[in-house]
């Protein structure tokens, strides 16, 4: 495939999956108590497009890596690997507290009522995520396919996730900062995700329009 087509999907996929998370995260907020069975149903929906498009740019991603430099193509196959072991997880326990929901005579807060899956998005998906941006990394400091800043950023990111894989030993109550479904361990790292993701995104997208008639890269300004 075409490198500038490639680098517009994997871009357009980033900046997709950005939008939709930073559109999902701020309705976990709107109300104090159990919410509403339509705002629950919403964020969830949401949430599923975000993840089928991270799926999408995880997919294109490991195809950029792979047009650009052949031999750390295994890196790509890993952010591949890792980033749809991430969205089927979390797609797992979004099923999982919808089906709660749906079922519930009454409103619920799945993200407290569901026990378990908060587990799944919260610890488990911290690693799988932490995994999946260093593979990224790893890869953008190799093969220098966008401005180091997107590969320095993403290790940080990675490191910051790594931090908050133990919090499933301090409870489940939401409004503390460091617990199993903490808004630290799950809204506040799903933001900063969604804000790396649209900034890497829209690089990738612009370094389409970068490349020069030979096709070397001209990203280090």
């Amino acid at each position: 495939m075409n490198e500038i087509v490639v680098r517009r999907l994997t871009g357009l996929a980033g900046i997709a999956t950005a939008i939709a998370f930073i559109v999902e995260v701020p309705l976990y907020f709107i109300y104090s108590g159990p919410p509403p069975d339509s705002n629950v149903l919403a964020r969830l929906l949401i949430g599923i497009l975000a993840l089928a498009f991270m799926i999408v740019f995880a997919t294109a991603f490991r195809e950029l890596v792979k047009v650009t430099n052949p031999a750390h193509e295994w890196v790509g196959t890993l952010g591949f690997a890792f980033g749809l072991v991430y969205s089927t997880i979390t797609l797992v326990s979004s099923g999982l507290e919808a089906g709660a929901v749906i079922a519930a005579d009454h409103p619920i807060d799945p993200t407290i009522t569901v026990s378990g899956t908060y587990v799944l998005y919260g610890t488990i998906g911290r690693l799988m995520l932490a995994l999946f941006l260093t593979a990224v990394g790893f890869a953008i400091s190799r093969t220098d396919l966008l401005p180091p800043w997107t590969g320095r950023s993403a290790f940080v990111l990675a490191a910051v996730n790594l931090i908050f894989v133990p919090s499933l030993f301090f409870g489940n109550t939401p409004e503390h900062l460091y617990a199993a479904n903490g808004w630290g361990t799950t809204a506040l790292m799903g933001a900063i995700f969604s804000y790396w993701m649209l900034a890497v995104g829209i690089s990738i997208y612009r370094s389409a329009t970068l490349r020069t008639p030979a096709g070397t890269p001209a990203l280090r300004h």
